[in-house]
């Protein structure tokens, strides 16, 4: 438990007693397919050294600068709270070297955690200003879980490969390769943002307030007007809802996004909070660090696996339905997907499935689908 005490170099913990996990493994809380991938990464000789060769490359040098030069270093002297929190992070994490934190001026709600060599956490004030004391705290944990599973290193790798997307848009084969490799990398990027969420609720141990920020993100500080319960039936509607052509319009919509919707996030982490891995590790039992030399690559990637297939195998979402049964030998799937599709070649008409109008006009919304204006950007990626 949290005991008030100094130890390496961190004190002033808050006064409400919450559990330590000295020693942890990044891998108790990273998501499977997300851990898979930074175990396979870890285990490539040589690997830590090439993407530290790049740092040439990158704008983090410049970053660092800028933030310095340009936002607030939160210290005892600036924004004590702040530091209060995140050395009281690091200390329940047992991250031993405590990142530097900065306050930037800006009033989109917005955190990331950046770098190479040493991770820097940077948030805006209008993040501060939205979240209450324990919300914020989960948010500080969610940006030390970032550091602590060396995210930082490859969220400035995707950073520089978008960057360079642009840059070479006019090479035909070049952009396109580049742009596979990074719609690749956002897939792992929306996973290591649930590992992360995990990794604040492990730090702020209140899942009702981890729910209350993520809430807040979507919808502004009008908590009176809010509910938690009625914001996860919201993903609960969202992941069954609709037919074929809303699964995939949920597809694309995604596609471009380095984060995961809110809402799924909310829903995501109620669930694993709910689940034995989760009371494994607040009873203390967990992987440690010093065991990560020995993780299985293979083992990894087999429980990623399985866990994309129980996903698929439990989701309400038509689409991952039809595959499912596809996989399992369903009968008349020929039938079913046309009636999944009903009416998205006609530019209208009936839904046959429903025996309702569905106005087919309705697909053109992946196009208009709004910018990502929450803290959960790339570039500037909010909670992230």
């Amino acid at each position: 438990m949290s005991d008030g005490h100094e130890r390496n170099g961190h004190e002033k913990v808050p006064s409400r007693q919450r559990r330590r996990f000295e020693g942890i493994s990044s891998r108790a809380y990273e998501h499977p397919a997300d851990r898979s991938a930074l175990v396979a990464l870890r285990r490539l000789s040589g690997f830590d050294t090439v993407f530290k060769a790049l740092s040439g490359l990158l704008p983090e040098r410049s970053l660092r600068l800028l933030f310095l030069s340009d936002s607030v270093r939160v210290s005892d002297a600036q924004f004590a709270h702040l530091n209060d929190m995140l050395r009281d992070a690091c200390y329940i994490l047992d991250l031993e070297k405590v990142p530097p934190m900065y306050v930037n001026q800006d009033p989109q709600p917005n955190a990331m955690c950046i770098g190479l060599d040493d991770p820097i956490i940077v948030v805006t004030t209008g993040l501060v200003e939205l979240l209450d004391e324990e919300e914020m705290r989960a948010v500080v944990g969610h940006e030390v879980g970032h550091a602590l599973s060396g995210h930082a290193v490859y969220r400035t790798i995707l950073l520089f490969l978008t960057s360079l997307a642009v840059r070479v848009a006019w090479i035909p084969l070049g952009n396109l390769a580049i742009m596979t490799i990074v719609t690749a990398l956002r897939e792992w990027f929306r996973k290591s943002e649930l590992s992360a969420d995990r990794a604040g609720l492990l730090v702020g141990q209140d899942l009702r307030a981890s729910m209350r920020g993520l809430m807040k993100i979507a919808g502004g500080n009008h908590l009176h007007e809010m509910n938690v319960d009625a914001f996860l039936a919201q993903a609960e509607e969202y992941e069954s809802a609709g037919d074929l052509r809303d699964s995939v319009l949920k597809i694309l919509n995604v596609l471009p996004r380095t984060h995961p919707f809110t809402a799924v996030r909310a829903a995501e982490l109620k669930k694993w909070a709910e689940s034995r891995d989760h009371q494994r590790i607040m009873d203390g039992h967990y992987p440690r660090r010093d065991e990560d030399k020995d993780t299985s690559v293979s083992d990894s990637f087999r429980q990623s696996a399985a866990s994309y297939a129980t996903d698929m195998k439990n989701s309400k979402d038509p689409l991952m339905k039809l595959v499912s049964d596809i996989a399992g030998g369903a009968g008349d799937l020929g039938g079913r997907v046309r009636r999944g599709f009903g009416g998205f070649a006609g530019g209208g008409g009936t839904d046959t499935a429903a025996g309702k109008d569905t106005g087919g006009g309705k697909a053109g919304g992946a196009a208009d689908a709004p910018r990502e204006g929450h803290p959960d950007d790339e570039g500037t990626d909010g909670r992230g």
